[in-house]
């Protein structure tokens, strides 16, 4: 004979209400765990430093300058003298001069040049009617130039070539003066250019209306090295 089940002690078909009960009691556990207050005593975290560093002021009293001392002022005595009194200081004066009763002297007069002495300045001419001219003319002074002229070390060495512009100034009696260089290649080219102007001879002297006249002249003085082939 086969058992049967009470329906009202069948434990199955209730079991969504125990875990309905069952969730709602965990919530309710959960919840309260929350709320109690925690009484553990953790103490007050002090943000603040304990030592502050506090600057002190320190007031400054105001120095207070003397007045400077007055000026010093010396005192003269001055005391009058009466006229009556005789000086007894003698002074003693000797005049080498013997005076007679015929003499006569004479005014000395001074006379002073108060006009200055006019310096005269000759003046030195680019354009005259009659150019300065070398002995022989124009090629031979370049001939005399090239036999004096000696290439230096330095510009040799350095493979230095160009055209030295020499001035200079011819005077009244064909001498060479004033000897300048305006445009140089330098490496010891400038200086040769000068030494050789300096051993030119006389020009004729330049005229300008038929007398001589100091005449300003630049002539190039060449520097070329030659090679052999």
């Amino acid at each position: 004979m086969e058992a049967k089940k009470n329906p009202k002690l069948d434990l199955a078909s209730r079991s969504g209400l125990f875990r309905i009960i069952g969730l709602n009691v965990s919530l309710l556990a959960v919840i309260i765990a929350f709320e109690i207050p925690d009484k553990g005593d953790h103490g007050i975290i002090e943000l603040t430093s304990e030592t502050d560093n506090i600057t002190e002021l320190v007031e400054i009293p105001i120095t207070e300058q003397a007045p400077p001392p007055p000026p010093m002022t010396q005192v003269f005595d001055v005391r009058e003298i009466p006229d009556e009194v005789i000086l007894e200081e003698e002074i003693d004066v000797d005049l080498d001069v013997e005076v007679l009763e015929g003499t006569v002297i004479q005014d000395v007069v001074f006379t002073a040049n108060t006009e200055p002495a006019e310096e005269i300045v000759e003046e030195v001419f680019t354009i005259v009617e009659t150019q300065p001219e070398f002995p022989g003319g124009l090629d031979a002074f370049y001939e005399f130039v090239s036999s004096q002229l000696k290439y230096p070390s330095v510009a040799r060495r350095l493979g230095v070539e160009g055209k030295v512009f020499v001035q200079f100034v011819v005077d009244k009696t064909g001498d060479v003066t004033n000897i300048e260089v305006v445009r140089g290649i330098g490496a010891g080219c400038d200086e040769e250019a000068i030494r050789v102007m300096n051993l030119v001879p006389n020009f004729s002297p330049g005229k300008q209306r038929g007398r001589p006249v100091k005449v300003r002249m630049v002539v190039p003085i060449y520097f070329k090295m030659y090679r052999g082939e």
